[in-house]
């Protein structure tokens, strides 16, 4: 579904990311890991399209990203509080999302109420304030919501799970593997967090200095796999 071919970016002569070949499958829930500079949030910003490699390509069912906007009905993302609109309250902005995607009202108020009540604990539609005025937390959920809310067969999600509480990454965890299992969607997730990327991703690469350098399919020793490895690596 996702492939890359040759993908190479630069910054200030330095090469950031070197990916000569990896295919994402449909239906997959892949996890990419790293220290800080290791090209994980690169890698995504390159295969959303915003902002353009140095050599290769990115194609998404065949076709370059860069050339074509056809993968963006069928993609979405959040990867930080850029992605939001500060000066909307959350109803108005998933709104907005909604009206992009030819959503009604209801279909947002059915989607908050059904799938993620749980998630945001209080009624999300009735606050006033704006986003830029919540705390991290809940600026990542609305941002999230509204990436799972328009049904997209490619998500992609920058670590999803910093600055929620606990409560709220157990609720996260659940709906992404839901999301995936149920509708087979491919979900893509940076993170951090090795407990969490391994209890909800099936797969599992490790950027380095912004090379690969390992490609895991998650089993009962990926952990230990992985935390030995960043043991030695350091940050």
């Amino acid at each position: 579904m996702i492939q890359v071919e040759n993908l190479k970016k630069n910054y200030g002569g330095r090469t950031v990311l070197q990916v000569p070949e990896l295919t994402i499958e449909k239906g997959e829930r892949f996890g990419l890991v790293g220290n800080n500079g290791a090209g994980k949030t690169t890698f995504f910003r390159l295969i959303l399209d915003l902002i353009r490699a140095d050599d290769g390509r990115v194609l998404s069912y065949g076709k370059d990203v860069s050339k074509t906007e056809s993968w963006k009905s069928y993609t979405a993302a959040y990867l930080d509080e850029g992605f939001l609109i500060d000066y909307l309250t959350p109803a108005e902005y998933f709104l907005f999302v909604a009206q992009l995607n030819g959503l009604s009202r209801g279909d947002v108020e059915q989607f908050i109420g059904n799938e993620l009540h749980a998630f945001f604990g209080t009624d999300i539609l009735q606050e006033k304030s704006y986003l830029r005025e919540l705390s991290k937390g809940n600026q990542k959920k609305v941002g999230i919501a509204a990436a799972l809310m328009v049904d997209p067969e490619v998500l992609l999600l920058d670590e999803p799970f910093s600055n929620l509480d606990p409560t709220s990454q157990f609720q996260l965890k659940e709906i992404l593997k839901k999301f995936q299992e149920t509708k087979k969607r491919c979900v893509l997730i940076s993170s951090h967090d090795l407990n969490h990327v391994t209890e909800v991703c099936e797969r599992i690469v490790v950027l380095h200095e912004g090379e690969i350098v390992h490609d895991l399919e998650t089993n009962e020793n990926t952990l230990k796999e992985l935390e030995a490895f960043f043991a030695v690596k350091g940050d």
